[in-house]
């Protein structure tokens, strides 16, 4: 369907309390911009969701009227799926608030929160959940992928500490998923994206985190093959209290990095240990980034855990041009050091980089069927993200991302992170994220949205019944 009648549309602006934005408002270019500027598409209105009752309108006007519908979070998507052109977008984003019980030691957050919502309210109590690196990053998008960070090898996933979740469906029902009811919503909900309903809330189980050990560490980037065969056998046996990403990256100008080394190609790892902090406990356990050559700068200090998850947020704000491919990886070979060597001295731009996440440690300690992620024998999520503000650089982004991964592929397990698939990469793709879970994902679809109503995701298409 190409646009919506404008007779229709004042019918759900009359029914709900949010707003609809169209091209013909002031704003409409405000409401439709999402993190990653590469995309550029116009729906034809933004229904502006305050709570369940406009999304289950919004999702009944869109059913009436037949046209296209995607869900908008936080707006971090990489392809771009929460927007569709001449399509409707029911977006959350006027949905942010997180409650603490703190007895209970768990949060409730609005499907349209950030995770810096989610990391200032609970750390005034010592919590927090594991989830991302980044405090812009939309808990939805993040928590229906799986969800992995900082946390991870000390916590699980962020889906391992999700208790319930408040779903409307297709059918226009709201129901609450957890172990004990709509179990199998649960389960799928837990890594399977946005393709079973629209989450309007999300509860989580709270752990203890409060000030973090923070260190950045970086060698130059003739170094990087003697840094990852130290990382890749020194991070897996480590204790599970200290996390680091591994990445290949032009040093930005600005602290704490020394003037000297501004703007030079660096291998390096950000390190987050959730240990003792005591006097000098963060330098002793670090003491070892000397053994696989001298870094080129080493910097630690105790942190905030919410200062830690904005620490890139001004390097990489909305509005760069963005193109972005990953896999999962259970070694890193010799072979894949070789891809790394090449493309990491051939980074395009000061923003391009590669990250290698940890996921194993507590993530390891759950089994693969028990939610939909079904990597759990994956020891590091990994990702290669093209990033430039200049859209005349986006080809150039584009083909250094898309070489460095088919390049890198063969040396993975052959599935990613669902949230780090790039734009059009196909069916195959979604269905080599989920390995065995796939056909028990197809048919819980069929069981809540036969018709594939929910289909602006890295789909996974209802089974035949």
């Amino acid at each position: 369907m190409s646009g919506i009648d404008a007779h229709a549309l004042d019918k759900l602006r009359a029914t709900l309390r949010g707003r609809v934005v169209t091209p013909q408002d002031t704003d409409y270019d405000a409401a439709r911009s999402i993190y990653n500027a590469m995309i550029d598409r116009r729906p034809a209105a933004i229904a502006q969701c305050t709570g369940s009752a406009d999304v289950r309108a919004t999702i009944a006007f869109a059913q009436e009227t037949g046209v296209d519908l995607a869900v908008r979070g936080g707006g971090h998507s990489g392809p771009g799926l929460c927007l569709i052109d001449d399509g409707l977008t029911l977006d959350l984003s006027p949905m942010r608030w997180v409650r603490v019980d703190p007895d209970a030691q768990s949060v409730q957050v609005g499907g349209g929160s950030l995770l810096g919502d989610l990391d200032h309210e609970t750390h005034a109590f010592g919590l927090g959940v594991p989830a991302g690196i980044m405090s812009t990053t939309g808990v939805g998008g993040l928590t229906l992928g799986g969800g992995h960070g900082h946390l991870t090898r000390r916590y699980g996933l962020t889906v391992d500490s999700l208790i319930a979740a408040d779903v409307v469906l297709a059918d226009g029902s709201v129901v609450t998923a957890s172990e004990k009811d709509h179990s199998d919503l649960f389960w799928a909900l837990r890594g399977g994206g946005g393709n079973f309903g629209v989450v309007t809330s999300f509860t989580y189980r709270l752990h203890p985190v409060h000030t973090v050990g923070v260190a950045v560490t970086v060698w130059p980037i003739d170094r990087t093959g003697e840094v990852l065969r130290w990382y890749r056998e020194f991070l897996p046996a480590a204790p599970e209290d200290l996390s680091g990403f591994f990445a290949v990256l032009v040093v930005p100008p600005g602290p704490p990095f020394p003037d000297p080394i501004h703007g030079q190609k660096m291998c390096g790892v950000i390190w987050c240990h959730t240990g003792d902090l005591e006097a000098g406990r963060l330098e002793e356990v670090l003491s070892v980034v000397n053994d696989p050559a001298p870094p080129a700068f080493h910097f630690t200090t105790p942190m905030p855990y919410p200062a830690l998850q904005t620490m890139f947020d001004q390097l990489i704000p909305k509005g760069l041009q963005w193109y972005w491919r990953g896999d999962f990886f259970d070694t890193i070979s010799d072979d894949a050091i070789a891809v790394h060597e090449r493309y990491g001295e051939g980074i395009p731009t000061d923003l391009s980089t590669m990250h290698l996440y940890p996921v194993d440690g507590a993530a390891h300690r759950v089994g693969p069927g028990e939610t939909a992620w079904a990597y759990r024998d994956a020891v590091w999520s990994g990702v290669i993200g093209g990033i430039d503000p200049d859209p005349a650089g986006a080809d150039v982004i584009r083909q250094w991302c898309v070489d460095y991964w088919t390049d890198l592929h063969p040396h993975s397990m052959g599935g990613s992170y669902v949230n780090f698939l790039g734009e059009a990469e196909g069916p195959e793709r979604v269905r080599s994220t989920y390995r065995g879970n796939y056909d028990r994902l197809a048919a819980t679809k069929r069981a809540y949205d036969p018709d594939n109503f929910f289909r602006a995701n890295q789909n996974i298409p209802p089974s035949a019944a």
